[in-house]
């Protein structure tokens, strides 16, 4: 059995994310692809997440990349959470996302919907998107009208208000390529079809989505997989079972990778990044205690919760975490080191920021903070 170790590990996964160097001729889609997604609650984390990997990219490319030439979507991707996807890829991801096995407590009885509603306000909402943008409220206005008026009834406690029934179903419909997001209109979230071309696509389903999992982050265990994609471990335990997988020997425990897929660099991993929040490879990235050691651990993890905080990337490992601040036409960078760089570290770290201030379109500004070894620090 093949044996690999973290360095190893670390340096295929930081070349194949554009991390090791950015992606030369690489595009918006071809980063995201490479990512198996980028988490975008976060517009503005998201969209550094993806011009740090391509040469040359700013937050502009990206825009563009998602509301110009559409070649990326904004949806309900992995753990339900709102992902960066490539358009191209979305027939996959929902044959993959429709699959999956419902995880978590349900609704109270008062509240959840049939079966047959949920399919009601999937297709009302594929219906009332379609070659439009619609805000929550005018969505909603639109499903009501559609389903009935059990669908209105405010019975989802949120955000110190109450939600209508349908929205529960907001999800599964995004899983089900109902919708995609539009561009803001002011400061409201818009929700309209996905591009022309995208839906239907080949269902090439769960074991595709695994294999571009593996390819990304493995090795990896059906527990890692169940936990980035939040499904139950059984489930991911049977997938892999059924897919044409490699078992390999990695931090002292079984994985696995895609048959044949035990390349690793020559070289171990090397530079200075500074990745922000919930960027991928953070949130994917395991077994957390190499991934965060010592007291990168209790610094950049919150409660064990990987992406909360902005991280100082040295060598493929956590070794700090960093801030930004925007003011005017300048932002304000901030690095609190583990331990001290040393010169060479440094001035990668100056290089860094620089790269952060022209993907921003901004004028950087980097301040060294304390070196801090604990979460209050």
């Amino acid at each position: 059995m093949i044996e690999l170790s973290w360095r190893e590990v670390s340096a295929r996964r930081l070349e194949r994310q554009g991390l090791a160097a950015p992606m030369k001729a690489g595009t918006p889609a071809g980063a995201v692809g490479a990512m198996c997604g980028a988490h975008a609650q976060v517009m503005s984390a998201a969209e550094l997440s993806v011009a740090l990997r391509l040469e040359g990219a700013t937050r502009s490319t990206v825009r563009e990349a998602l509301w110009g030439t559409r070649e990326l979507v904004k949806t309900h991707g992995p753990r339900g959470t709102v992902h960066l996807l490539p358009a191209a890829d979305l027939p996959m991801w929902v044959s993959a996302l429709s699959e999956l096995p419902l995880v978590g407590p349900s609704f109270p009885a008062h509240v959840r919907m049939t079966g047959e509603q949920t399919e009601k306000v999937v297709e009302a909402i594929a219906g009332a998107v379609r070659e439009r943008e619609l805000t929550i409220d005018e969505l909603g206005e639109a499903v009501v009208a559609a389903t009935g008026p059990w669908a209105g009834d405010l019975v989802m406690p949120a955000f110190q208000t109450m939600w209508p029934r349908w929205r529960q179903a907001m999800a599964v419909a995004a899983h089900r390529g109902a919708f995609v997001y539009g561009p803001a209109r002011g400061r409201k979230v818009t929700y309209t079809a996905p591009p022309p071309g995208t839906l239907p696509g080949p269902a090439l389903g769960a074991k595709e989505l695994l294999r571009r999992y593996l390819l990304a982050y493995g090795p990896a265990t059906p527990e890692d997989f169940a936990q980035w994609l939040w499904v139950p471990k059984a489930w991911a335990a049977r997938l892999f079972a059924s897919a044409d997988l490699e078992e390999v020997r990695f931090a002292g425990r079984p994985a696995w990778v895609v048959a044949g897929d035990t390349e690793t660099p020559g070289e171990p991993p090397r530079g200075v990044r500074l990745l922000p929040y919930f960027d991928a490879y953070l949130v994917a990235g395991r077994p957390r205690e190499l991934l965060y050691p010592g007291a990168a651990a209790g610094r950049a993890l919150n409660g064990g919760q990987a992406g909360n905080h902005a991280v100082l990337l040295v060598d493929g490992e956590v070794a700090g975490v960093w801030h930004q601040r925007r003011s005017g036409r300048r932002v304000h960078v901030t690095v609190e080191p583990l331990r001290p760089l040393t010169a060479a570290r440094s001035r990668e770290l100056d290089d860094q920021v620089a790269r952060i201030g022209e993907i921003l379109e901004a004028r950087p500004e980097l301040t060294i903070g304390p070196v801090t070894t604990g979460p209050h620090a």
